[in-house]
């Protein structure tokens, strides 16, 4: 078995333990975030049987997954990185979900190409959940205005996506996401990362972008 295989397990059966805990049966889906990866790493996990895979820059994403998606067509490609919106019309082409919304002229970019194409993207509005100046995403007050002007251009948005300070008890930062995503009476919420995706299960994140503990440390 691979070691990406083994990993994925490892960190499915942790899940599901911090699930029982809770008597929570709705195990949260796990993107394996394969961005700089080559696609020897990542074959072994489609393979297995694994459908969401998780990039951050559109043209690395276009030369690795294209072929693939075209044998595959069940795989869930997953937007996790900042959007550019020169890249939106590659974007939508192959992408099946965006993580990282956070302007109305990259929510209007989209709704304009995936229109071209008859596509319809699932949407994640990325929050800025601690306010940071070097971090994409609104802030929290930001929320509502957004999301009615993506309404308003008919995405389909799901959710809201965040990534919380380093360094720092992410829980709480989570605990509030969460309560903002179920006010808004959204069905999916993306956030922990492989530091801190136990503390994101218990907060009733269902997609959780994991890469490092799947691929390893990235040179």
């Amino acid at each position: 078995m691979h070691i990406t295989v083994k990993n994925l397990i490892n960190i499915q059966k942790k899940i599901e333990f911090e699930l029982s805990l809770k008597n929570y049966k709705n195990l949260p889906k796990i993107i394996a975030v394969s961005k700089t990866f080559k696609i020897d790493k990542i074959l072994p996990l489609i393979d297995h049987g694994h459908v969401d895979f998780g990039e951050n820059k559109v043209q690395e994403a276009v030369d690795k997954w294209t072929e693939i998606k075209e044998k595959k067509p069940n795989i869930q490609l997953h937007m996790i990185g900042g959007l550019q919106t020169n890249k939106v019309k590659y974007a939508v082409k192959l992408f099946d979900y965006i993580h990282s919304v956070d302007s109305e002229k990259l929510a209007k970019k989209i709704a304009d190409e995936q229109l071209k194409i008859d596509r319809n993207i699932k949407i994640f509005i990325q929050v800025n959940i601690g306010n940071e100046d070097q971090k994409f995403g609104i802030n929290k007050n930001e929320i509502k205005k957004l999301v009615d002007y993506c309404k308003g251009l008919k995405l389909n948005i799901v959710g809201l996506m965040c990534i919380p300070p380093v360094g720092i008890d992410p829980l709480n930062y989570f605990n509030e996401m969460s309560k903002i995503n179920h006010a808004y009476g959204f069905t999916e919420l993306s956030m922990g990362m492989s530091a801190d995706y136990l503390d994101a299960v218990k907060t009733n994140s269902t997609y959780l972008r994991i890469g490092s503990n799947i691929f390893g440390q990235r040179s």
